[in-house]
């Protein structure tokens, strides 16, 4: 009976012209747009400097400002012209310089420059204005070599970045974005599923058999299951193709726990195909709870930055497991002893979603 419940789903699937061409583009679009879309680095800056000193040090200061990658020179002007350019959004950060800097600097006093940072988008002026004191301070740093200048002991700093030196947060993103590919299209297609049958009549066809529902709910699962897998072979072959990322751990660990993600959400959306009547009230649900799960699943923001009561929240969050899993594995080559809390975890959200999907289907003999 199975058999004959598979064969009518594949045949619903291939006859789905349009399920098809997004087993293909969905991936194509979330792995090679996306990434560049959800970069949250803080680049091109635009710096407003007031040069009230006009000397050699200033500008080159200026200078090397400019130089760097964070900046883009917008205007060397006034301070009132300064902070209107700040005001209508033409300028981030301000770089005020005194008169005497230079003089100040070779008598061997403190040089004091002043920054002004937009701060509406509180990262931007932030990290803005760490990024250009670092530069002041190694600007001072080249000053006092070129004096000669040791008798104050100094500290140098050598940083090593491990899993991601080169700190691209495309490589952060892109396994998150594998999870957020599996979540669109396992529970969004499963869940207008079921209700797309109830609008098109033919469930009724199904209610009148002697079919169990367990056994009707595990052939809608198992295709699912297979496009799942489909999906998240087409998300890590874009991956390597367009922006060279290969996983450092094993692909049979990545499988395991896709694996067991697919079933959950799969039965996720059994679950509101079940209690929806048509395909808007499934879709309008569907997306209620994907916004949430998306938001507090640390794809975009570390939970650890969230209110406690936010991150006992995200305990029942499936999308939060399988997000660790796939960082962990491509960034960091873990293997599946490391990251069996998160195994136990999406095997208990795979077994009740699709137990309360039998339990919720209501079939009428």
């Amino acid at each position: 009976m199975l058999k004959y419940l598979l064969e009518k789903e594949f045949k619903q699937i291939f006859r789905n012209a349009f399920l098809l061409r997004m087993l293909i583009i969905m991936p194509l679009m979330t792995i090679v747009l996306f990434p560049y879309v959800t970069n949250q680095e803080v680049r091109n800056l635009k710096l407003s400097v007031v040069d009230h000193d006009h000397s050699v040090f200033s500008s080159r200061l200026i200078r090397k400002a400019d130089a760097s990658a964070y900046f883009q020179l917008v205007s060397v002007s006034s301070y009132a012209q300064a902070l209107g350019e700040v005001e209508s959004g033409d300028a981030d950060i301000i770089l005020e310089i005194p008169r005497d800097f230079e003089r100040d600097m070779q008598r061997g006093e403190p040089g004091q420059v002043m920054l002004s940072a937009n701060s509406v988008d509180g990262t931007r002026g932030a990290l803005g204005s760490q990024y250009l004191s670092s530069i002041i301070a190694d600007f001072g740093t080249e000053l006092r070599e070129e004096a000669g200048i040791t008798a104050s002991p100094q500290l140098r700093l050598s940083a090593t970045y491990r899993f991601n030196p080169t700190l691209d947060y495309k490589i952060f993103m892109i396994p998150g974005l594998i999870v957020v590919l599996l979540t669109l299209l396992c529970c969004a297609l499963t869940a207008l599923n079921i209700v797309g049958e109830k609008e098109a009549g033919t469930i009724e066809q199904i209610n009148v058999t002697p079919v169990p529902k367990s056994l009707f709910i595990l052939g809608k699962l198992l295709p699912n299951w297979i496009i799942g897998l489909f999906a998240l072979t087409f998300g890590m072959t874009f991956a390597w193709a367009i922006h060279g990322l290969v996983p450092a751990g094993s692909l049979l660990t990545i499988l395991l726990f896709a694996g067991c993600y697919i079933l959950a959400a799969s039965g996720m959306g059994m679950v509101i195909s079940n209690y929806s009547s048509t395909m808007q009230q499934a879709m309008f649900v569907m997306f209620f709870f994907l916004i949430i799960l998306l938001l507090t699943s640390g794809l975009f923001t570390p939970i650890a930055s969230m209110p406690g009561w936010m991150q006992a929240c995200t305990v029942v969050n499936p999308l939060k497991y399988l997000a660790e899993v796939m960082r962990l594995v491509y960034l960091k080559g873990s293997g599946t002893g490391e990251m069996l809390p998160q195994l136990f975890a999406l095997c208990a959200f795979a077994v009740v979603f699709n137990v309360w999907a039998v339990v919720s289907y209501r079939k009428s003999l």
